[in-house]
This record gives structure tokens, C-alpha cells and sequence, in this order.
């Protein structure tokens, strides 16, 4: 069998790496930069962050800001307008998931105009031209879209969150700077974070994993576990924060090249239908997935045991599977994690349209334990 990685040509990491953004950019022959950003990271003062370091070197730019937490259809097609209309060669993107993701759909239609209508990009699309070039600074630690293949577009026709993979749009430079993460809330610091937790377990399990994976997501659950607490509970401690960045883009490192599985499947839906944010759905999602897995994948539950700190040499498979399980729900309790899908409004009505639209989500597959879509309802069913 031929294992695939697929990774960013280079990567800067640590506190005040966005200052290397003027060298890439010189190193690259680029000229003018899209900024793709949000609105709130413009009005906290997290984008000046970067910002200020394009100013200070001269070097020109504009802003595109027109992005939803769930970026659409809609956002996508405006920021291609925008980056036609700007005379870039290259997109800056600043921020989490939303804003890289939106990026990336960008600078894939600009070079692959045949995909305009963005829909037809879900999936595994067949461009044949690598995006225009992106430099990706992360602002949570949590999507790792600075480093993945992957990017989640809202049909919002059809209510339908679309993946999109695509070796095409990994951003050529990843600027992973924690200072850009210091002021994020608590609320977002712990859902971003459990959402790299979630990358991490699902790409161990997931039926494509291999060696090389395996040795990068077990890496990022023992990191995860060590700092995330510390992270939202002291959102100015340097180490946390940056193990925190550090953790999400090795998680992303692995799942993009490997995929993920039905807690992702279940909690496309979510986002796409009721607007639920990523991490908090995944967060809620994984203990209950976990159990039902478990059967499929008790000798990595067990890596997973002993990356928390949990396992105990006495333990055999099942009581380590039982302590991976229940150490992944008390960090998710002790972080403010939501337990409970009526807790953000879901109601037992809603169930049987997000098992068939979970069932169908790409992700899905990639599950160690095979599902139905009755399975699937029934797991909502446990969560709700």
C-alpha cells in the first residue's frame, strides 16, 4: 500500500513568527497581498497584529473581512471578487478555520475559474492548478487549516456544510505565531482546543491511519491534554499558548493526509443546519462517538490512556479504552464544554435530518466502526 503526505513547503512556529511574512513573501516574488480576515479579528485588534508588519515593511494590501463563522457559498464568491479586484498575486490569511478556508476556496477559483460556482468543489474536485499562493496565520489553536488539504464551505441553498479536499489549496506558508492567540476568549480558546483533540483521536482511529500518522496524533492528545486547561484558565501563559499551536498543527499535520470519521460527520450537520460552532459540536460529539468505537480501536484507546496520563500498568484493554473515554469527557467538562445537544437547542425532531445528512458527510467513511444511518441517530440520541 502507498501512504500519501502531503504538507506546506514551509512552516515558522512560535511567539512573533509573523514577523518572517515580508522574507516569505520577497523569497516567494510576491508583491500585494489579499488580506482574507473577519471582522471581529479587525475589531480586537488581532489582524493590526499582522497588519502592522505589512505596513512596516511597505508592502501593499487590502482587506476582505465579508466572513461568517460557517463561511457560505456567498462569502466565497465575494472574496473571489475581491482578490480580482485588488491586483494581488497572493492572499494573507489571518485567522481560524473560517478565514483560511475561505482563502483557500479563493485562490482555488481564481486558478480554476471552471469552478466558479464553488459547489461543485465539494469533495475531492479536480482542479488542475495549485491556488494562488497563501500565507495562513493561524489565530486558534484548533482547525490546523494551516495545514491541511482540507476546507469546509456552507451550502447555504441547501443547508449542507461541503469538505473540500484538495492538494491544490494547502496554503504554500504557515505562520504559526501564539501571540496571535493570546486574546482569544476562554469559550473559544477550550472549543478550538477540543477540536484539535477531536482531529488528533479520529485521525488515530480513522481506517486510513498508518505509522507515520499515528506517531504525529498521539504527539498532539499528549500535548492537548498537558495544555489545554492552562490555556483557557490563563490565557496570557506563553507556554500553553504555544503548545497549543503547536499541538493543533501536528494533529493537522496527520488527518489531512489521513481523514477523519463520524464525530466530524455528525458535526458538519450541526454547524451547517442550527449554526453550531465546529469545535463545540466536536467536543460534545467525541466522548459519545469514543464508546461506540471502542470495540474497533481498544489498542489505540490505550496509546490514547497512556498520551493523558491515565493508564495504569494493571489496566487491560477495556479499562484503558473505559479511562481514555472518561479523560477526554472530564477536559471537555472541565473546560466548559456544552454535555448535552438540548443545551444548544437541538430537539429530538431534529435527529432523523441530521443522521441522514451525517450518514452522507465525507467524513463518515473514514470511521473505524461501521455506522448506519440509525446508528447514527441513536448516537445523537445518547448526546442529546
Amino acid at each position: 500500500m502507498v501512504n500519501r503526505f502531503i504538507l506546506n513547503e514551509v512552516s515558522y512556529f512560535g511567539p512573533g513568527a509573523r514577523r518572517r511574512l515580508p522574507d516569505e513573501m520577497k523569497r516567494l516574488g510576491l508583491h500585494k497581498a489579499l488580506v482574507v480576515t473577519d471582522k471581529d479579528l479587525i475589531k480586537f485588534g488581532v489582524a493590526d497584529k499582522v497588519l502592522d508588519v505589512l505596513r512596516e515593511s511597505e508592502i501593499p494590501f487590502e482587506v476582505f473581512s465579508e466572513i461568517k463563522p460557517n463561511p457560505t457559498v456567498s462569502n466565497v464568491k465575494d472574496g473571489v471578487e475581491a482578490f480580482a479586484s485588488s491586483g494581488a498575486d497572493m492572499i494573507v490569511a489571518i485567522g481560524g478555520g473560517s478565514s483560511i478556508d475561505t482563502a483557500k476556496a479563493v485562490g482555488i477559483i481564481t486558478n480554476n475559474p471552471e469552478f466558479a460556482d464553488v459547489v461543485s468543489l465539494e469533495g475531492t474536485a479536480d482542479t488542475k492548478k495549485k491556488s494562488v499562493p497563501i500565507i495562513a496565520l493561524p489565530t486558534t489553536a484548533g482547525t490546523a487549516a494551516e495545514v491541511t488539504i482540507n476546507y469546509v464551505i456552507t451550502d447555504e441553498v441547501n443547508q449542507k456544510k461541503m469538505v473540500c479536499v484538495d492538494p491544490n489549496d494547502i496554503p504554500m506558508v504557515a505562520l504559526v505565531d501564539a501571540e496571535l492567540m493570546y486574546t482569544l476568549p476562554k469559550s473559544l480558546t477550550a472549543s478550538t482546543g477540543m477540536d484539535a483533540l477531536t482531529h488528533a483521536i479520529e485521525g488515530l482511529i480513522t481506517k486510513g491511519a498508518w505509522e507515520m500518522s499515528d506517531m504525529f496524533e498521539i504527539k498532539a492528545i499528549e500535548m492537548i491534554s498537558r495544555y489545554l486547561e492552562t490555556a483557557v484558565n490563563e490565557p496570557d501563559n506563553e507556554e500553553a499558548r504555544n503548545g497549543m499551536a503547536v499541538a493543533q498543527y501536528i494533529a493537522g499535520m496527520a488527518f489531512s493526509n489521513v481523514g477523519l470519521g463520524v464525530v466530524h460527520g455528525m458535526a458538519h450537520p450541526l454547524g451547517a443546519i442550527f449554526d453550531i460552532p465546529h469545535g463545540v459540536a466536536n467536543a460534545l460529539l467525541l466522548p459519545v462517538v469514543m464508546e461506540y468505537n471502542a470495540p474497533a480501536a481498544l489498542e489505540k484507546y490505550k496509546e490514547i490512556a497512556k498520551a493523558m496520563g491515565v493508564c495504569k500498568p494493571e489496566m487491560n484493554l477495556n479499562e484503558a479504552a473505559d479511562a481514555a473515554v472518561k479523560a477526554v469527557k472530564d477536559l471537555a467538562i472541565r473546560v466548559g464544554i456544552p454535555q448535552h445537544l438540548t443545551e444548544l437547542g437541538i430537539q429530538e425532531s431534529d435527529l432523523e435530518r441530521l443522521a441522514k445528512a451525517a450518514f452522507e458527510d465525507v467524513c463518515t467513511p473514514g470511521n473505524p466502526r461501521e455506522v448506519s444511518q440509525e446508528i447514527i441517530y441513536e448516537l445523537y440520541k445518547k448526546a442529546l
